[in-house]
């Protein structure tokens, strides 16, 4: 019997992508003066693909930009200083977010957060899209000194949840570090597809908008 579903953040409960467009954007806007020389569609195009999905940390990204585009009267630790204090702000849920949480709880399940980012940073976004009084338990790498797919972050989740694995459920987008490493640990686990990754070989179940969870979550 399923009593606690955990969830990814990035590209799972936050559409990263669209967040993504929307702070490059208004950087863009903030350090016209340096930035002016290019036009915007081609630094946020450079952005975003040196980005990679988030897998590239923002000092290499904004180090390669810097040098690629010739930007002079603005730094690299600047422009990465800018982002981590201002990338909340342009952060966007995928629709249907809180009227899926909102079933959940009705419903009586735990809720728990696992995300692997940097703890003052995510703990922002968190905030951002009003979703921390939804879950019993949040728990960000950065703070936690251990991170996805290590099995550790998944069990002290539950541990604190007082939840057994095989009572669980996880849903991520990313094929090994949400829902191998989740089914890992004997907790089910569920895909949040995205374009960036292919569907995983083992999976409990793929949904496209987060609607459809409450429902899949039902029939497990």
């Amino acid at each position: 019997m399923i009593k606690a579903v955990l969830f990814d953040l990035d590209l799972t409960l936050l559409d990263r992508d669209v967040s993504v467009e929307r702070f490059v954007s208004h950087q863009y806007d903030r350090y016209y003066a340096a930035l002016q020389h290019i036009p915007r569609e081609v630094y946020a195009a450079a952005f975003i693909e040196l980005d990679a999905g988030g897998y590239v940390w923002k000092d290499i990204v904004y180090e390669q930009l810097v040098r690629q585009f010739g930007i002079e009267n603005i730094t690299p630790a600047e422009l990465l200083d800018d982002y981590v204090a201002q990338f909340h702000k342009s952060c966007v849920p995928y629709p249907g977010l809180k009227a899926m949480l909102d079933t959940l709880k009705t419903e009586g399940y735990a809720l728990g957060l696992i995300t692997n980012a940097i703890g003052d940073f995510q703990q922002r976004n968190i905030e951002a899209i009003g979703i921390e009084p939804y879950f019993d338990v949040i728990l960000i790498s950065g703070w936690e000194g251990v991170k996805k797919p290590h099995p550790d972050i998944f069990l002290r989740a539950l541990d604190k949840l007082g939840v057994e694995p095989e009572d669980s459920v996880y849903i991520g987008d990313h094929p090994l570090n949400d829902v191998e490493a989740a089914r890992h640990v004997g907790m089910k686990g569920i895909w949040k597809s995205h374009t960036r990754w292919e569907q995983p070989a083992q999976l409990d179940g793929v949904v496209h908008d987060l609607i459809e969870i409450p429902a899949l979550i039902s029939r497990l």
